[in-house]
Order: C-alpha cells, then sequence, then structure tokens
C-alpha cells in the first residue's frame, strides 16, 4: 500500500486553502471596520493597494516560473499577505509604501524560497520591518483617533493626500496628522514610551487624551475588534489555541509584574493588552501556519517566546510597537523549537 507524506505543517483539516485564505480574510473585517471608524478611509485604500499589487506580483513571478497562473492565484493566500500588510501601514502612508512593501513580500519573502508553504518567515511582517527600517518617519506617523482629530477626510481627500501628499482642500499629510489640541499625534505605545524616556512617570503621561478610556482612544476598540475576529478563526478551527493564549498570558504576567515592581514607569496590563497591535498580532500573524512551530508544546513555547520579546522591545527597545519584530525573530527559532518539542513517534522512546 503507498501513502503520500505531506511536508510541513501537518494540519489536520479538511477545508481547502483558498476556503481558509477566505475566513481569514473575513474574520478581519470587525477590526477593518473599527480602524475605518477610528482612522478614517485611509486604511481602506492601503489595503486596496497591497492587495492588487500582491496579486500582480505573484502572477507575474508564477509565470515567470512557469506553472498556472489562475490555479495558483486561486489559493488567495497573495490576498491575504496584502491585507495583512495593508492593515498594519498608517493610514496616509505615501502609495509607494504598500506597493514597495507588497513587492517585497511577494517577491522576495515568498517566492524567492518557493512560493506556497515554503517561505521562512510570514511576509507580511517581513515587509513591514523592511518598510519601517527604511520609511521610519513615514510608516510610524498616524492620524488621532476620530474623536482627537482636527478634521476628518472623506475618500476623495484621502485617496488625493496618499497619491500627492495633500487633501483637496490643500492640507498637508503634517496638518492632517494634527489632533484636537494642535499636537502631532503618536501611538499610545509611542506615546507612553517618550513621555517615560522624559521624566513623566505613567500616571502623568496617560493623562493625555489619547489614553482617555479603559485603555486609550480607538486602539483599545481596534484589539476589541480584532479580538473577536481571532475567537472567530478559533471557533472555526482556522487556528488553534495554543499561540495566542501562550503570547496574550506572557505579555500579561511579564506586564503584571513590571507594574508590580516599578507603578510608576508601567502602562500596565490591559494598556499592553490593548494598544498596539497586540491582538492583531496574536491572532492573524503569529498564527500562520507555514512559519509558525507545529507541535502543541512547540506553539507554547512559540507563543510565549513572542510575548516575552514584544515585551522586551516594547519597554527597552526603540521601537514603541514590537510585533512584527518578535515574530520574525521566533520565525527564526522555529527549527530550534521544533527540534526539542516534536511528539515521540509511536513505538519508540523519547
Amino acid at each position: 500500500m503507498a501513502f503520500k507524506i505531506a511536508s510541513s505543517p501537518h494540519l489536520q483539516v479538511r477545508t481547502p486553502t483558498h476556503r481558509l485564505m477566505m475566513l481569514v480574510m473575513l474574520a478581519t473585517i470587525p477590526g477593518v471596520l473599527v480602524q475605518w471608524y477610528f482612522f478614517g478611509w485611509g486604511n481602506l485604500v492601503q489595503i486596496a493597494l497591497a492587495m492588487l499589487t500582491c496579486a500582480a506580483v505573484e502572477a507575474v513571478c508564477i509565470k515567470l516560473r512557469g506553472r498556472d497562473v489562475k490555479s495558483t492565484l486561486s489559493d488567495n493566500s497573495a490576498l491575504v499577505t496584502g491585507v495583512l500588510l495593508g492593515i498594519c501601514l498608517p493610514p496616509l502612508a505615501p502609495w509607494y509604501i504598500a506597493v514597495l512593501g507588497s513587492i517585497f513580500a511577494i517577491g522576495i519573502v515568498k517566492q524567492v524560497y518557493g512560493g506556497m508553504g515554503q517561505n521562512l518567515f510570514n511576509p507580511a511582517m517581513a515587509a513591514y520591518v523592511t518598510l519601517l527600517i527604511s520609511f521610519p518617519a513615514a510608516m510610524t506617523q498616524w492620524l488621532p483617533p476620530a474623536p482627537l482629530a482636527a478634521q476628518t477626510l472623506g475618500l476623495g481627500d484621502t485617496i488625493n493626500a496618499i497619491l500627492f501628499g495633500l487633501s483637496n482642500i490643500g492640507s498637508s499629510i503634517e496638518a492632517l496628522r494634527l489632533g484636537i489640541d494642535g499636537s502631532t499625534m503618536a501611538t499610545p505605545l509611542d506615546t507612553l514610551k517618550v513621555d517615560l524616556t522624559l521624566g513623566f512617570t505613567a500616571t502623568e503621561a496617560m493623562n493625555k487624551p489619547i489614553f482617555q478610556g479603559l485603555a486609550n482612544q480607538g486602539w483599545l476598540w481596534l484589539n476589541l475588534a480584532f479580538l473577536a475576529g481571532g475567537l472567530l478563526l478559533l471557533a472555526l478551527k482556522v487556528i488553534r489555541w495554543h499561540i495566542p493564549v501562550a503570547i496574550i498570558a506572557t505579555l500579561a504576567l511579564l506586564s503584571f509584574i513590571d507594574l508590580l515592581i516599578d507603578p510608576d514607569g508601567s502602562g500596565g496590563v490591559i494598556f499592553h493588552l490593548l494598544s498596539g497591535a497586540t491582538m492583531f498580532g496574536a491572532f492573524f500573524i503569529a498564527t500562520d501556519p507555514v512559519s509558525a512551530a507545529t507541535s502543541n508544546k512547540g506553539r507554547l513555547i512559540f507563543g510565549a517566546l513572542i510575548g516575552l520579546l514584544v515585551y522586551l522591545i516594547r519597554t527597552l527597545g526603540g521601537y514603541p510597537d514590537a510585533f512584527a519584530f518578535a515574530v520574525m525573530l521566533a520565525n527564526l527559532s522555529v527549527p530550534l523549537i521544533d527540534y526539542y518539542s516534536r511528539p515521540t513517534t509511536y513505538g519508540h522512546r523519547s
């Protein structure tokens, strides 16, 4: 009797790849809608740019490799990469940011390694890190959340600002990033990090308008929306619980310990869990089956490592949010994690 052995990861699901990818995209809808509500049309435009470019680059690469373009594109994996990358980009980042990031994600990170299922790194996160290092100013300047915005943009103004750097009424990107108090807005994580380095306590820093609410303006609801989408993926058994639970538990534990040791220098547990890319990264990025660990024990170690790295980079590193770097570093550790966490073969000793 002949058996066919598939390459890792060995997923015990019967759902076709194209449907799994579609479910992932559908699960991002709550987060994308909240992102649109608080930050305007920009991220929808960035997602559209990234999806179109990812699909085009995938088609070109597949054609050059002599494979059938239609059947390869139909797995929807390139579109998922575009969605995930577009979500990460600042709303008014110049158009070439999304285009260059998509080219790198598909053309270099995915296709150079052999295509679907062969990439060492998560393509969207590798592209995000490359963009962050190459264009640090454009990649770290977000719009203020809608309740704090001095002015809001319609779809036409947003497209004009992304393509040409000015809205239809002549406002520059820098002017659009001003909040109601006339100061340029940064993300809550960045605001807290900068204020702590200036000698403010966490309590003093978090008296600013951007921190109003349970954790912060806008980003709180964004994380809750991606949490809802992540729970949907768990319910549909698209992903397993090990990685997101390990990430969230590790990050919560470390931030709680830090709060006990230095309450004036820590944002606290809720702040870390509901700021930045925490829920998006835990459920949609780290759970990539190709670049993550394969065994259940390995997934717990993989997730805990990401949670540890996120906390260390957020509190000690130079970047306010850390998920992209943490995921890529953990991706490098997957072969070692898999080696020491692989289950014992039936009939053999461990």
